[in-house]
């Protein structure tokens, strides 16, 4: 595959898998805010992930649009974090909540939420005029949601004996699969290597969970292989759901 369609494969797929998640909370939030916020939050990611879609598309040169490459693609051509298609849980569904874990989805959106807000704001600068103005764009919407999840994070780690113990739990599966925010390769002229927003990322996360009060576990030596299509068993489950309508009617319309 082509490197720069990759590059912007691997960010646009993280964005529509991690808003198909935060879409699943629609209806289902523990207060009626939050359900309108999770749902915004996912509307803001899905209009990142249509906007890098119809770029790849114009990268790929193959005539697929935005529909056809967010339905009609095969798991493996997937290129997105593992992370994001974890699902809303760090319990299994039969923790009586249907597999929804507040916490898990509010540590997950922070973690995610500050890595794109440090990749947008470098892609401003790319020399594709057209991904660097997604980028600008979209930094302002991923501003309000690392603002958003980093309170509810402080709120519910430095909060109940419940809540930090859920958002401990939380923590502990999440880790692990952080490091794949920071493998992907930089292409000149498009973007920067992911390893780029290392040191600032940690030091970012660091500071949010002291203020947390949780304890960051022991570093995993873990690689997920999501941005290279390689994903866990979570990912087919996801795809069927997502897929359904599209693939039951191809090329149907409204």
């Amino acid at each position: 595959m082509d490197a720069r369609l990759n590059y912007v494969l691997q960010l646009a797929d993280s964005c529509l898998i991690h808003a198909q998640r935060l879409g699943e909370w629609c209806g289902h939030a523990p207060v009626l805010e939050e359900d309108l916020a999770l749902s915004n939050m996912a509307l803001d990611l899905l209009g990142q992930a249509r906007a890098l879609l119809t770029h790849a598309g114009q990268i790929e040169g193959a005539g697929r649009d935005e529909d056809q490459l967010a339905f009609l693609r095969d798991e493996r051509d997937y290129r997105n974090l593992v992370l994001v298609e974890l699902p809303n849980a760090a319990a299994s569904p039969s923790d009586g909540a249907g597999g929804r874990d507040f916490a898990f989805t509010t540590l997950r959106n922070a973690a995610v939420s500050i890595w794109l807000e440090l990749l947008y704001g470098r892609l401003q600068a790319s020399a594709d005029a057209e991904l660097a103005g997604i980028a600008a764009k979209s930094l302002k919407e991923v501003r309000y949601h690392r603002q958003h999840s980093s309170d509810w994070v402080v709120r519910l780690g430095d909060g109940t004996a419940e809540s930090q113990a859920r958002m401990q739990a939380a923590l502990a599966v999440l880790t692990p699969y952080f490091n794949e925010l920071f493998a992907a390769t930089g292409v000149e002229g498009v973007g920067p290597a992911w390893a780029d927003l290392e040191p600032e990322w940690r030091a970012r996360w660091a500071t949010l969970l002291a203020e947390a009060t949780l304890t960051p576990p022991r570093d995993s030596a873990m690689q997920p292989q999501g941005i290279h299509g390689i994903h866990s068993e979570h990912m087919g489950h996801l795809l069927a759901t997502m897929q359904h309508l599209q693939r039951a009617y191809p090329g149907g319309v409204w």
